[in-house]
């Protein structure tokens, strides 16, 4: 092999190489906008109730303050009631390809519902009753909300009361 085609060849493996730093540097520049995501707990229903689990509907109000369209595939939450540990949920729309799933364009907010259940065996018995009884006043729920744009996907830590 000639000097003349190892210079062709050295110089395309850069070329890519510079391609694919391009492309990652490219769709870095939206991580910025996609952490601007706020979200907040604005309902907690109780949705039905028997002996051992009640089901609850949650709504968290989903607010884009950046101009950069994206979607919510996931948020996990811990949900608090009154300062304890009700239970952990998870709002998923992961197995939706990502042209199906809810748009959220710049400075929109969107109620995203979850069904949250609430089982017996994880928490007291009192507290169990308080929370289907209504007896609880303040809602907590912490957690991770991921927001993904068509290059970019950011993880985004979250706190909201009722």
């Amino acid at each position: 092999m000639g000097l003349q085609s190892k210079i062709t060849v050295y110089a395309a493996i850069v070329g890519c190489l510079g391609l694919m730093a391009g492309i990652v540097y490219y769709a870095s520049l939206d991580n910025v906008s996609l952490e601007q995501v706020q979200v907040e707990l604005t309902d907690v229903a109780l949705r039905e109730a028997g002996e051992s689990e009640a089901k609850f509907t949650l709504t968290f109000l989903v607010k884009n303050s950046s101009e950069k369209t994206f979607v919510v595939p996931v948020i996990e939450y811990q949900l608090y009631g009154d300062d304890m540990l009700l239970g952990s949920g998870k709002y998923s729309t992961e197995d939706v390809a990502l042209p199906g799933r809810a748009q959220i364009f710049g400075g929109a907010e969107v109620p995203v519902k979850n069904t949250f259940i609430l089982n017996k065996d994880e928490i007291t018995s009192e507290i169990y009753q308080s929370v289907i009884n209504n007896e609880i006043t303040n809602f907590i729920a912490e957690g991770t909300i991921i927001t993904q744009s068509t290059w970019s996907v950011a993880e985004t830590e979250f706190r909201t009361e009722k």
